[in-house]
């Protein structure tokens, strides 16, 4: 008899002790499949003798049990990644298409040992944030025949949460791969843009899209996320990702201020995140207030704005001929790129740009950001009388994040009175992606509130995340790599996070270096000298970071021992004393960034 949710280590247990095979397992979900009171969940569905004859081909070429990551792994998959030999059709049947080759991540999970029970239902062009915009039908949360599911991945969650799927793929450009998760009491993984291949995926939004995945835990997504994930030379948005550290200890998260907290009247959402809130507070972490406006207009910029036109850039060739086969919302949503000029697309992208800088405040003060996932849920019923504008709601903490290239975690956040899910989203700078997970598995097991359907459910020991080791070194910067200056992408290009800022004892100097570009200082150790200490500030870098870091540090500046104001050494920026004959001194400034002010 197997558990309801069909977790990665339950399943690797079983197969262990020979209580289960692959081909048990896939009889199990084809009868779960034929007895499902949802009918929305599958377009495609592959039948009892497929599912079993994938089982049989594995256990003939692997037979040892677990010989492969993810052997005898029941996942679906969202129905814009093709899967060989199964119609693609994005939910809208005039388009479809029978896909000759998988998707590179599907093709890496097979690889892995997962075999597929099918494609699953989406908003039709993956357009949307509810799970009602499909002729295929409406997916409903497993815990309310008449909610919505989410979108636009909403069979792909149903069908974790439901127990149908070990995991399931979906895909996330504006949320798609987090509300659902939330409806659905599941993990919703979000990569950073360009961790996984999109080769093979229907594209919404070409320059934002990611792939994403639902599981039951954050260990079972981390693990399937680093067998889908690498660089993929013939997807043009593929990226090398160069991992970025969260502190082990006293992280940092940002909330939104009082002024800027939406719910839409939803108290039950809201309470079920200020107890999200208290969690992780209680596991060690600091809850730092910060402005989420110029998050939440960036999120207005992608349905409001000229990206938009991507989605119209998507199926321009489709949609010229075949408009009348898209939903109602979705081709209105379509249409509207056409009222956006190039003209429009530049200015979008400025405000864009603006927006981002104004963002860059609260990221040197915070680590991540811990935000509600939804704000509310909706009846299909109400979801259907007002589309456009309540699933925007959905989408109030969301839709930034691409935008930014940022990683993100969504988990459970357990039920109000009402019996309906909540969940918060943990949202960090780009590939954090694995540093993520702690902290997101530890708030997930800190819920009690189970996995999928299963609410009583005790997350499994062997998929707990345990906490990094604390390997960040700690480095100095004082002149053009201070936050917002011009070469501090150096560091946060290399996973850096800055801690605090600090200044020096009284002993050393600061000059202007001569003819550099862009324009350096140069701190000089002097004994005896009084001054009043210097501007500096602290950042962490991963240690592979800090050696590519200071191995591209040119002369006459180099990496010595600084000694703060406190009586502390840190490692941090030093200038020979040559390279400063004649040049300013500005230590009256007190810092480069006082200096530069004055001038």
């Amino acid at each position: 008899m197997l558990p309801t949710i069909l977790d990665l280590s339950t399943l690797r247990a079983l197969y262990a002790s020979g209580r289960a095979t692959p081909v048990t397992v896939a009889e199990a979900v084809a009868e779960r499949m034929e007895a499902s009171t949802d009918p929305a969940i599958f377009i495609t569905a592959l039948d009892r003798e497929a599912l079993v004859n994938a089982a049989r081909d594995l256990m003939a070429r692997y037979p040892e049990p677990n010989s492969l990551p993810l052997w005898g792994v029941p996942f679906a998959v969202k129905d814009n990644i093709d899967v060989a030999g199964l119609p693609t059709t994005a939910a809208c049947p005039a388009f479809a298409y029978d896909a000759k080759a998988d998707a590179e991540v599907v093709a890496r999970l097979k690889a892995a040992g997962a075999f597929c029970t099918g494609k699953t239902n989406l908003d039709q062009f993956a357009t949307g944030l509810n799970g009602t915009r499909s002729p295929y039908g409406a997916p409903r949360s497993v815990f309310s025949a008449v909610h919505v599911s989410g979108g636009s991945s909403s069979g792909s969650a149903v069908a974790v949460a439901a127990g149908l799927a070990s995991f399931s793929l979906g895909t996330d450009t504006a949320g798609s791969g987090r509300v659902p998760a939330m409806f659905n009491n599941l993990v919703g993984i979000k990569p950073t843009p360009g961790l996984f291949s999109t080769t093979g995926l229907v594209p919404a939004c070409r320059s934002l899209d990611c792939i994403s995945i639902f599981a039951a835990t954050v260990g079972d997504g981390l693990a399937i996320r680093r067998i889908a994930e690498g660089y993929d030379a013939a997807d043009p948005f593929s990226r090398r990702a160069v991992p970025h550290s969260l502190p082990a200890r006293g992280l940092r998260f940002g909330v939104p201020t009082p002024a800027e907290r939406e719910f839409y009247g939803d108290a039950e959402r809201e309470a079920l995140y200020d107890a999200a809130i208290a969690r992780l507070e209680a596991l060690g972490a600091v809850a730092v207030p910060f402005d989420y406006a110029p998050f939440r207009e960036i999120a207005t910029l992608l349905y409001n704005g000229p990206w938009v036109a991507e989605r119209l850039a998507a199926i321009a060739g489709f949609f010229a001929g075949n408009a009348d086969a898209l939903d109602p919302s979705v081709r209105s949503i379509v249409e509207s790129a056409k009222d956006y000029s190039a003209v429009d697309a530049f200015e979008g992208r400025y405000a864009f740009e603006a927006l981002r800088r104004r963002t860059e405040a609260t990221w040197a003060e915070i680590d991540i950001l811990l935000l509600p996932t939804s704000p509310t849920t909706y009846t299909v019923e109400e979801m259907l009388a007002d589309p456009i504008r309540l699933n925007s709601h959905f989408g109030h903490y969301t839709n930034f994040a691409n935008l930014l290239g940022l990683a993100a975690i969504a988990v459970p956040g357990g039920f109000g009175a009402d019996g309906l899910p909540g969940g918060v989203t943990l949202v960090g700078p780009g590939f954090s992606d694995e540093a993520l997970g702690h902290w997101a598995d530890a708030l997930h097991r800190a819920a009690a509130c189970g996995m999928g359907i299963a609410r009583g459910a005790i997350l499994p020991e062997a998929s707990r995340v345990p906490a990094p080791e604390a390997d960040e070194i700690a480095i100095a910067v004082v002149g053009a790599h201070l936050t917002g200056l011009p070469l501090n992408h150096q560091l946060t290009d290399l996973g850096g996070r800055k801690v605090r800022a600090a200044r020096t004892s009284g002993a050393y100097r600061l000059y202007a270096l001569p003819g550099t570009r862009p324009a350096k200082p140069g701190l000089v150790h002097e004994p005896g000298f009084a001054g009043g200490g210097l501007e500096v500030e602290i950042w962490a870098l991963p240690p592979a970071g800090f050696g590519r870091f200071t191995a591209a540090i040119p002369a006459p500046l180099g990496i010595g021992k600084l000694t703060l104001e406190d009586g502390s050494d840190v490692s941090g920026f030093l200038c020979e004393a040559h390279a400063v004959a004649g040049a300013e001194d500005i230590t009256v400034h007190g810092g480069w960034r006082a200096y530069l002010a004055s001038r």
